[in-house]
């Protein structure tokens, strides 16, 4: 803060208009719905990710996560009066929830029984609740209202109108009126003690999204598909007034309810900025009621511009994994393209407006590693998924990885064991190697046990605020942690309940993963006029350099070849072995060459790689080897 003291006043007022104070992170995809409770302490929370999560709305952190829904949980419903909070999804669910009961719940302490209503035959995409909690209405892709008494869960009626899902819901306070928004382009009116509609509003070209009401439910706004935001007198249809066309189509709306008529609307559309209009003029439409204004005929907008844009980050919508398994190109809704490290889970560097195909072929190189992650771009950010079944397919060296042992050795090293490794470097459990205990025990008494701990993988760290998630095979969320806290105290008991057994092996146990085999035959070349060998199945690790296969073929065959005649097979001493290896190495690559599909191959490739790019076919790799003519 030092630094905007010292600013002029323009930049401090610059400084107070951003209105960024933090992110609320924990939720591992799509918020769907969100309701301020406690008056404003508390933030309830819906997503995608299955979950309804308890927030202290003051302090940013999350309280407690409610798993009760099996799907993806689309609409949230709050009754004020009676602090009571309702959730709905794709399950067909409606849970009742006490609003005193979930702020007392903690992180590790959330079991909680709750109502539910049943019935709902389809996927539930919006819901709605009075604020004396008398009623509640839900809407589906049944296309139709259901309707109970919260407070007895009894099913009190069912209303049939809509022809497509039903997107929005809206009550009166006493429970005695409902408008819905639908797909079907239409916003209808429902007496509830009447069990009927009274008025249809076709308003929209398309399906009606979003709605907010005055607290005198005589005017409503609505939003949708059609980019355009309207506010209708429900009293006369007629009188209707385009309050302005964002440049998306609008999910939710916000009334500002300080005053009526409201002075602004909040408008968030699939465009990740916010837009706050103000809806000057406006009162006199309202007031006056003679506004002539017919939605049918082309009209102007009341506002041109927003009021206030709050600006939301740019989203990731196409990425390229690099041949090196280990590198991704991405483009975002700016145009820019960045270049990400998957294994030290960092944005490398911003690349600007760069053209993205040609930054793709500029960075290729014809090397083969085996998937062992996956991708995915639904929130807009690079989502990286490690799955038992092929995490640690990939082994390099730690030269062509980049990084340098202290001895100077060049060991092989598994990208998925090294990334599990470093996103739990934190967590106490992975500090302590079980076969060192003893030594641990004996360090501490001296003072040393810091510096005998081994933390993450010895190599590189991943950014400490990096999310980690644990989730079943099905994608369900059952855990998200950032890195740095799992050493804390109640994210490390979560952690021991959640983290697998494989997971465990890697970072508790340091069980490597074995390494991977590449079955492979070697013949001579039709060129080289020497007969085929008997079909000798070889098998070696898939990442051996081809190098290391020619010093075979020259030490063990063409030198065996050469010197048969005159070497006694009784005699154990085979020619080469007096050699020394980098002399091999030299003559090898001096006097033969090995070629697959007749292709020469470079002696810095690796079998995998040649199997990918160069043999291409089914069944097991064949590769020739011939003298190089002198």
């Amino acid at each position: 803060m030092a630094a905007h003291h010292r600013q002029n006043t323009a930049g401090r007022r610059k400084v107070q208009q951003d209105p960024y104070i933090a992110s609320m992170e924990h939720h591992t995809d799509w918020v769907n719905d969100i309701v301020l409770c406690c008056n404003g302490k508390t933030l309830i929370s819906a997503s995608s990710d299955t979950t309804v999560k308890v927030w202290n709305a003051h302090k940013g952190f999350c309280m407690s996560t409610l798993r009760t829904h099996k799907d993806y949980v689309k609409a949230l419903a709050y009754a004020k009066d009676k602090e009571l909070v309702a959730s709905a999804g794709l399950d067909r669910q409606i849970f009742l929830w006490d609003v005193n009961t979930l702020t007392a719940l903690t992180a590790s302490n959330n079991t909680v029984t709750t109502s539910s209503l049943s019935g709902n035959k389809d996927s539930i995409y919006s819901l709605a609740m009075n604020q004396l909690g008398t009623i509640i209405v839900s809407g589906s892709t049944e296309k139709v209202l259901r309707v109970w008494d919260p407070r007895t869960c009894a099913k009190l009626m069912k209303l049939k109108g809509h022809t497509d899902n039903v997107k929005a819901l809206l009550l009166n306070r006493d429970g005695t009126q409902c408008l819905s928004g639908s797909s079907d382009g239409t916003i209808r009116l429902w007496s509830l003690g009447q069990q009927r509609c009274i008025a249809t509003y076709r308003v929209h070209d398309e399906g009606v999204w979003a709605l907010q009401v005055n607290d005198a439910f005589t005017h409503v706004y609505s939003g949708g598909r059609d980019r355009k935001i309207y506010c209708t007198d429900l009293r006369n249809p007629d009188i209707r007034v385009l309050i302005c066309e964002e440049k998306a189509p609008v999910l939710k709306m916000e009334l500002d309810r300080s005053a009526d008529p409201p002075p602004a609307i909040w408008v968030a559309s699939t465009k990740s900025t916010v837009n706050k209009w103000t809806l000057k003029g406006i009162h006199n439409f309202r007031a006056s009621g003679d506004y002539d204004n017919d939605c049918t005929n082309p009209i102007t907008p009341l506002c041109t511009q927003p009021d206030q844009v709050i600006k939301g980050g740019a989203s990731i919508i196409q990425c390229h994994i690099l041949n090196d398994k280990r590198h991704i190109l991405t483009k975002d809704t700016n145009n820019n393209v960045a270049y990400w490290d998957v294994l030290k889970a960092c944005k490398v560097e911003d690349l600007g407006k760069v053209d993205f195909e040609d930054e793709i072929k500029k960075r290729f190189k014809m090397v083969y590693v085996p998937n062992w992650f996956s991708v995915d771009l639904k929130t807009g950010m690079l989502t990286i998924t490690l799955d038992e079944s092929d995490c640690f397919a990939a082994w390099v060296s730690a030269k062509d990885a980049g990084f340098s042992s202290p001895d100077g050795s060049d060991p092989k090293l598994n990208l998925g064991g090294l990334l599990l490794q470093a996103l739990l470097e934190y967590w106490p459990r992975t500090h302590v190697n079980p076969m060192d205990e003893e030594e641990n025990e004996v360090n501490h008494v001296n003072g040393e046990q810091e510096n005998r701990v081994q933390k993450g993988n010895g190599y590189f760290q991943v950014p400490p605020h990096t999310p980690v998630i644990f989730g079943e095979a099905g994608g369900r969320t059952l855990f998200r942690l950032l890195c740095r806290d799992s050493g804390g105290e109640t994210e490390s008991m979560l952690l021991n309940e959640t983290v697998p057994q494989w997971v465990i092996d890697i970072t508790v146990d340091k069980n490597m993963p074995k390494f991977n085999k590449i079955p492979f035959y070697l013949q001579p070349h039709a060129s080289s006029g020497a007969k085929t060998l008997k079909k000798d199945r070889l098998s070696a690790s898939d990442m051996l350099q081809v190098r290391k296969v020619m010093e075979h073929v020259y030490e063990k065959i063409i030198n065996l070849d050469n010197e048969s005649q005159t070497t006694s097979s009784s005699n154990n001493e085979k020619p080469g072995e007096q050699e020394k290896e980098e002399d091999i190495a030299v003559l090898a690559e001096e006097k033969i060459e090995l070629l697959c599909q007749d292709q020469v191959l470079d002696p810095n490739m690796d079998l995998r790689t040649v199997k990918h790019f160069i043999w291409k076919s089914g069944g097991d790799l064949t590769l020739h080897y011939r003298q190089k003519s002198t």
